[in-house]
């Protein structure tokens, strides 16, 4: 007589084949964060920064303004970090106007710089033009300094985005195509049929994020072995650590995948939801920039979100090489959002 086969066994197998057959799944998950990846890092490789365009201007009929003008236009050539041009002055004020040029100087007596100050490339400009005008006007410093450049693994952009794309990643193929493969089946009758089996809704739910998670292995290699290869991407930490936080992330955002899909009817309805909960986390969570950026007062609520929690402690890990003890509170945010997802699916799923 045949052993019978494990319900959660069978549901695993069944999840992992059904994503394999999906082409566009697996671009998704393995090729799309490689390719995103690779772009930015290439635009944000190592080199010296772009030079910001400023514009020179005089006093239309004054000879000696005019002269004037030449000179500074020569004068700022000199620094490393503009790019002067001369315009008419009319012409100059639209180019600010527009933002082509980030400052303009206006040769007059005292000269005026215009510019503005909500941009970070516009202050600068200014700093440097007045320097090189100072100086080349005669100014000493009084105080000499000696400037050291240092450019460190950890430290440049890539390095930054990495963990935060790997952390990106764990979200969407998780909540997407838990929320998409439930409410298909759904949608299909699948799930009707399922009732009628010896199977408890919790092997349904569990077979989902395991399912998942027998890609997670690759997942990882893809994109941090991608970035080591391509970019010198080190991991400081420990790798079990690493592969334990993606672990729990993988798994967190799977329940909040299966909370979408509980009782959602329509693909239309998924996506929708899915994107209500996903959204707040691309732009606050800190993938592409910090989110130390935000005021304070949202930065409790920033904070508590599972995507800045799982991105803290994967640059924890990658570029600090912290332990387990450092990454403690943010690992423990993420477990209790899956935690509560998962138990709060499993109370509300229903099959039809």
């Amino acid at each position: 007589m045949s052993r019978r086969s494990s319900p959660l066994l069978e549901l695993t197998l069944c999840r992992a084949k059904e994503f394999i057959r999906e082409p566009e799944a697996v671009f998704w998950v393995f090729a799309f964060p490689m390719l995103l990846a690779v772009a930015l890092g290439f635009a944000f490789r190592e080199k010296g920064p772009d030079q910001i365009p400023v514009g020179v201007v005089a006093p239309a009929g004054d000879a000696a303004s005019r002269a004037a003008a030449d000179r500074a236009v020569t004068t700022l050539a000199g620094s490393p970090v503009l790019l002067p041009r001369r315009y008419e002055e009319t012409e100059g004020r639209e180019a600010l106007r527009t933002g082509k040029i980030s400052l303009l100087v206006e040769m007059q007596t005292p000269p005026v710089f215009r510019f503005d100050e909500t941009r970070p490339d516009s202050r600068i400009a200014r700093l440097e033009a007045d320097d090189a005008l100072q100086q080349a006007a005669g100014r000493r410093d009084a105080l000499q300094v000696r400037a050291e450049k240092v450019t460190e693994k950890g430290s440049r952009y890539i390095d930054f985005l990495v963990p935060g794309l790997l952390g990106m990643n764990l979200m969407g193929t998780g909540i997407w195509s838990l929320a998409f493969s439930v409410t298909n089946a759904r949608n299909r009758k699948i799930l009707k049929r399922l009732v009628a089996t010896p199977m408890r809704k919790s092997d349904y739910l569990l077979s989902q994020i395991l399912g998942r998670l027998g890609f997670l292995i690759p997942e990882m290699i893809v994109l941090v072995g991608g970035g080591w290869l391509l970019f010198d991407v080190a991991v400081r930490g420990s790798l079990l650590l690493l592969t334990a936080t993606c672990l729990l992330g993988a798994m967190t955002f799977c329940g909040m995948g299966l909370l979408i899909a509980s009782r959602v009817e329509t693909m239309e309805g998924a996506s929708g939801l899915a994107n209500l909960v996903m959204l707040p986390m691309w732009l606050l969570s800190g993938v592409f920039f910090s989110s130390e950026r935000f005021p304070d007062v949202v930065q409790p609520v920033v904070k508590a979100l599972p995507l800045t929690a799982l991105n803290q402690a994967l640059r924890g890990v990658m570029i600090e090489g912290s332990s387990l003890t450092e990454i403690a509170l943010p690992l423990a945010i993420v477990a209790a959002w899956g935690v509560a997802c998962f138990a709060v699916a499993l109370k509300i799923f229903r099959w039809r």
